[in-house]
């Protein structure tokens, strides 16, 4: 029997993207009934609003989860390889914004305009997991030409804010830059490797043997688990940018049958959660700027659609969606409303 509502547990509740599963959830008008927010010891006893009304957030270690529906967790992946268990085990189904689950056999991982059916998998665990912000919005864009064209090879290169890597890398930015304009001494970087303001930085999390960083690797493996296609062959650079919000793809692909610029445009004008944008010479584009921030913007975004001159089934693609948006809090917020429709 259905409910008029759910009770809702977000764990990470004070971080970024925990903070936007909250305006989310009530900008949807989701079916919220009690709702927990929990995060560390250092941050309980915040208190938080949400549809007018403060909640205390709650340590994430003192939670049973009984009575709780559903878990949007998104407290790191340490955390939830711990916490998820014992929330899907109290028998809370679990939509997990870490990499933990991501490529375990028996954990569907969902982007609901391409494999919305993977959810009904969700019983093996009670865990539904949340791809990578970088690999649902090339997903989302390149899922309809793989089914009408079939996908034989994606290069991509990523261009991606900094608030990927949570508030302190946001702080981290807005400090350098502070400090380069007065002329004041700089802090020694923390949240990356190197100084990101006025700068790129060619690595996103860590590097591994064969030379690429694992956000790179898992752009790969996800993109064909999302797909259902291990034949499509991928290859990724990863690079961190300094703009605060907004993910910027530069996608190239090669199809098996025959492709226009126009058969694409039409495919994607028509595509859900696809917003086209492709009028160069009026120097209309896709930009981090206009696709950002508000429930207007949670669309993945496509221009500069273009062949490639090199090959002969080949297209170019300019891709940009809000990381925090659709690459994380939106995406698991329409798992959520898959779920509680044709599952719970």
């Amino acid at each position: 029997m259905k409910k008029d509502k759910y009770n809702v547990a977000i764990a990470g509740a004070t971080g970024v993207v925990g903070q936007e599963i909250l305006k989310i959830l009530e900008e949807r008008d989701f079916p919220v009934g009690e709702v927990k927010l929990l995060a560390s010891e250092r941050s309980a006893g915040e208190k938080i609003n949400f549809k007018g009304k403060e909640i205390v957030v709650r340590e994430l270690a003192k939670e049973d989860f009984k009575g709780v529906d559903i878990g949007l967790f998104s407290p790191g992946g340490s955390v939830s390889a711990k916490y998820a268990p014992i929330a899907a085990k109290a028998g809370c189904v679990v939509i997990d914004n870490t990499s933990h689950f991501r490529m375990d056999a028996d954990v569907p991982l969902v982007v609901p305009e391409v494999n919305p059916e993977d959810i009904k998998d969700y019983k093996k665990r009670n865990i539904i997991a949340n791809p990578n912000c970088s690999t649902i919005q090339m997903v989302v864009a390149l899922n309809p030409i793989h089914d009408n064209f079939g996908i034989k090879r994606i290069v991509v290169s990523t261009y991606q804010a900094v608030s990927g890597a949570g508030k302190a890398a946001m702080d981290e930015l807005s400090g350098q830059v502070g400090s380069l304009l007065t002329l004041k001494n700089m802090d020694k970087p923390k949240a990356f490797p190197h100084r990101i303001a006025f700068n790129c930085i060619p690595q996103i999390d860590v590097f591994m043997d064969n030379g690429y960083t694992k956000e790179e690797m898992k752009m790969v493996e996800e993109t064909r688990k999302i797909i259902g296609d291990d034949s499509i062959g991928l290859t990724a650079t990863a690079v961190r940018v300094p703009v605060f919000m907004g993910h910027g793809e530069a996608i190239n692909i090669e199809t098996e049958e025959p492709i226009t610029v126009e058969g694409v445009r039409k495919l994607l004008k028509k595509a859900p959660g696809v917003k086209v944008v492709d009028s160069p010479e009026k120097g209309k584009y896709p930009m981090s700027i206009d696709a950002t921030g508000t429930k207007e913007t949670d669309y993945v975004f496509v221009g500069r659609i273009r062949k490639d001159e090199s090959i002969e089934n080949g297209i170019n693609l300019w891709v940009v969606a809000d990381n925090l948006r659709k690459g994380a809090a939106l995406n698991a917020v329409q798992i959520a409303e898959i779920l509680i429709k044709d599952y719970l």
